[in-house]
């Protein structure tokens, strides 16, 4: 038996995951509230002690982590036109396993220098222009940053004539010069500035928050835990040499103030009557929906779906969804707990969690005329030939009805030109290994794809 020790420093909890890679078994989890305020050290050992009753004492041959401690990594990017550049810089920092708080396009102004202070971004990621072209932009917007005392380091990942010119300007700065974003129009180039953002949070973040006090523990690998989460889908999808993946698939991680959404697949058009508009969008794509989660942002929920819609799914009266919305709001920790009340109207927010932020993941088809006849227009990835659905949650595991919540993911006549999937098996990641097997895949890519196909419950669509 090889026992490795995965750990994921949550915001609220950390969580363990002792795994046998020789056995390819998970030997048992355990979770403590992550004590960042204090020592992290103190939560890390809490729960390993719990770890420790379900495995028993065990000598672990290598242990790796990841964190979204303190709110994770904190991105903030500007760009030169928002459909193009600056889309490109937010599909970078997502990708990275950012939280994207800022998103800033053309000429910086003073008061974006003001709410840039406010957000106290970990990393600024600046770009614009394609190789050779618009280089005024982003040349300003390095002059604006540097009227600011240095604050966080700087990415630069634009038009490359100006590269360099901005790092000068910056001097005095922590900056990191990248290959753009965006060399060419339409054309991605994002993975050496995800590789350079992971390698500041190594680097930079991890002391910042305090998590340098754990590291002696660790053998190698420190990542945000979004990345982990990507690393663990991309390869349940894709599969690694000897062993298949599942195929193209969605994920949904419903959280208590964020719901994030993954999605594997290609997405773009099959139909010779449809044309693509904007930016390809990569095959691994993330997105966060920060207004949308089941308590610090369950107000996001209502707004996007309508307390109407709310009531009819809980089968509540309207205005006790809204009395008990705001209770929930103020009582961030409270739990169902066997009531009826809370217990429906539980499973409405996460329902409308899932469908709202996979309807804004998802792209988005448009009818229109042309000289030809009738053609459609799509944006965003085509997820209708999906066939796989991985949810993740505290609301969605701890539930008896999690396949009933993740079908809100599918396509809804409501919502005739979202591209949603059509129908889907439902994956339920009941004991939150998937950050700990992303992880693991790092080093182990067949025991951890193996552990999770054995692992995760499967759920057919008919069911």
């Amino acid at each position: 038996m090889k026992p490795v020790l995965l750990i994921d420093f949550g915001s609220t909890y950390t969580k363990l995951t002792a795994v046998d890679v020789e056995g390819e078994r998970i030997l048992g989890t355990a979770s403590a509230y992550t004590t960042v305020q204090t020592d992290i050290n103190d939560g890390l050992a809490l729960g390993r002690r719990r770890l420790e009753e379900q495995t028993g004492p065990l000598e672990f041959a290598e242990c790796y982590a990841c964190s979204s401690a303190a709110g994770g990594l904190r991105m903030v990017t500007s760009g030169l036109v928002p459909e193009l550049t600056g889309e490109a810089a937010r599909l970078a920092s997502l990708g990275a396993g950012a939280k994207v708080v800022g998103v800033y396009a053309f000429q910086l102004t003073e008061d974006d220098l003001e709410d840039i202070r406010r957000l106290r971004p970990d990393i600024f990621l600046l770009v614009g222009g394609t190789d050779g072209g618009n280089t005024e932009c982003i040349l300003h917007n390095a002059g604006m940053l540097a009227t600011m005392e240095p604050q966080f380091p700087v990415v630069v990942a634009g038009n490359r004539t100006a590269a360099r010119q901005c790092q000068r300007i910056l001097k005095g700065w922590e900056v990191y010069v990248c290959p753009n974003v965006m060399p060419k129009f339409g054309v991605l180039q994002i993975e050496p500035t995800q590789k350079q953002i992971r390698e500041i949070f190594l680097s930079r973040i991890i002391q910042a928050k305090g998590l340098s006090r754990a590291t002696a523990l660790l053998s190698d690998i420190l990542m945000p835990t979004p990345s982990a989460v990507l690393l663990a889908t991309e390869l349940l999808a894709r599969g690694c040499e000897g062993e298949r993946g599942i195929g193209d698939l969605i994920a949904v991680d419903v959280g208590g103030a964020t719901t994030d959404v993954y999605s594997m697949a290609d997405g773009m058009p099959e139909q010779m009557n449809t044309v693509y508009k904007g930016l390809p969008e990569p095959f691994s794509k993330r997105t966060v929906e920060g207004d949308i989660g089941m308590r610090y942002s369950v107000y996001g929920i209502v707004e996007a779906a309508g307390v109407q819609r709310v009531s009819q799914l809980s089968g509540l009266p309207e205005k006790r969804v809204e009395e008990l919305v705001a209770y929930l709001r103020e009582h961030t920790d409270r739990l169902p707990d066997g009531d009826k009340e809370l217990e429906a109207l539980d499973q409405a927010l996460a329902s409308l969690a899932v469908e709202t932020a996979v309807a804004r993941h998802a792209g988005t088809m448009e009818e229109t005329y042309t000289m030809m006849g009738q053609t459609f227009v799509q944006t965003g990835k085509d997820l209708t030939r999906v066939r796989q659905i991985v949810v993740t949650g505290g609301s969605l595991i701890h539930t008896k009805n999690t396949v009933d919540i993740a079908k809100f993911a599918l396509y809804s006549p409501a919502q005739p030109m979202s591209l949603r999937p059509r129908q889907a098996d439902v994956w339920v990641d009941r004991s939150y290994i998937l950050a700990a097997m992303g992880l693991l895949s790092s080093r182990y890519p067949q025991a951890a794809l193996r552990m999770m196909k054995k692992e995760l419950e499967q759920h057919g669509y008919s069911e």
